[in-house]
C-alpha cells in the first residue's frame, strides 16, 4: 500500500554470467514525480547497499539497477525499494531472484567411425550460488544433417 501513482509491479532480479545482477520493476504510468531507490543485502545482519548504476526510463525515473561482482551465498537476498514522492518515502520489501545459467563447460564429443554411437561429456555451468551438481538436469538434442 502507498500513495496513488507509486505502485510497482514485476520486481525481479536476474543473475547472469555468474556475478552480474540486473534488477528491474515496472512503475505506474501516473508516477511522474516519483523516484525509486533500490537497496539490497544478503542477510538480515548486514547493512543495505544502494544501487550505483540505475536503469532509467524516458522520464528519468529509476526502473532498474545493474550490479557487478555479486555473490549470493545462500538462496535468499533481501531487497528494499524506497519510493519517494513529493518528499514522502514509502518502503516496499520484495525479492525474487532468477539466475540465467551459462552453458555447460568443456563440452566434448567423441564419435567412433565404425560405430553409430557418440560419447558427449561436459562439466556443470558456473553459478553464483548453486553448489550441488545434482541440482542440474540436462537435455541433449542431436540433429542429423
Amino acid at each position: 500500500a502507498g500513495m496513488n501513482g507509486t505502485a510497482t509491479e514485476n520486481f525481479v532480479c536476474v543473475i547472469f554470467n555468474v556475478s552480474f545482477m540486473n534488477c528491474t520493476w515496472h512503475v505506474d504510468s501516473s508516477s511522474g514525480d516519483t523516484q525509486y531507490f533500490l537497496y539490497w543485502k544478503m542477510s538480515r545482519k548486514e547493512d543495505f547497499s544502494g544501487c550505483q548504476n540505475y536503469i532509467k526510463d524516458d522520464y528519468g525515473r529509476h526502473i532498474g539497477c545493474r550490479f557487478q561482482n555479486v555473490t549470493i551465498e545462500k538462496r535468499r537476498a533481501y531487497f528494499l525499494l524506497n519510493v519517494s514522492r513529493s518528499g514522502q518515502n514509502i518502503h516496499i520489501f520484495d525479492y525474487f531472484i532468477v539466475e540465467k545459467l551459462t552453458p555447460p563447460l568443456n563440452v566434448t564429443v567423441n564419435c567412433a567411425k565404425d560405430s553409430h554411437g557418440c560419447e558427449i561429456r561436459w562439466q556443470p555451468p558456473l553459478t553464483s550460488h548453486v553448489k550441488k551438481h545434482s541440482c542440474f538436469k540436462y537435455e541433449v538434442a542431436i540433429e542429423n544433417k
